[in-house]
């Protein structure tokens, strides 16, 4: 199964939602991120992140939807905080789609050490979510339920 995460920029919560969701995955099971107007970099503090958590930076960049043409996804989830007004990219195609909506941790503003504890908790809620779709029984689960299920997890 392929999950693409999506965000305008992808440089801060989708691609640190690919990483967390490939840290925890078994096989058979793959995160891809990117973003509707890429930056082209990912934000350092992102890496920095990561790799104080102890998760793979490797292979990590910042890249737009047409990344994926030749190989789509079949999961969806966009990360865009619908509550800061941002628009969310859409992806068209035969995927399932969910919003799973995330402050950006990049607009938080103060000292080093309020913004990496931002984007710590950014990371953190984000193992939560991906945890919870891990569990998931996909087997037993029809393409509604699946759907629903992503849905809610999206609102933890």
């Amino acid at each position: 199964m392929r999950v693409l995460f999506m965000c305008t920029a992808n440089s801060c919560r989708s691609i640190l939602s690919e990483a967390m969701f490939n840290h925890l995955a078994p096989e058979g099971f793959e995160a891809v991120s990117s973003g509707s107007f890429p930056r082209g970099q990912v934000l350092p503090r992102s890496l920095a992140t990561l790799k104080q958590a102890g998760i793979s930076i490797q292979g990590l960049s910042s890249k737009g939807n047409d990344a994926f043409e030749d190989n789509p996804p079949d999961i969806v989830i966009t990360v865009c905080d619908k509550a800061a007004g941002e628009s969310c990219p859409v992806y068209f195609g035969p995927a399932l789609k969910s919003h799973w909506g995330l402050e950006d941790p990049s607009d938080v503003t103060g000292d080093d050490a309020l913004v990496d504890a931002a984007f710590r908790a950014t990371l953190a809620h984000i193992e939560q979510r991906c945890i919870a779709f891990l569990a998931l029984p996909f087997k037993n689960l029809s393409r509604d339920e699946l759907m629903r299920e992503l849905d809610r997890i999206g609102s933890l």
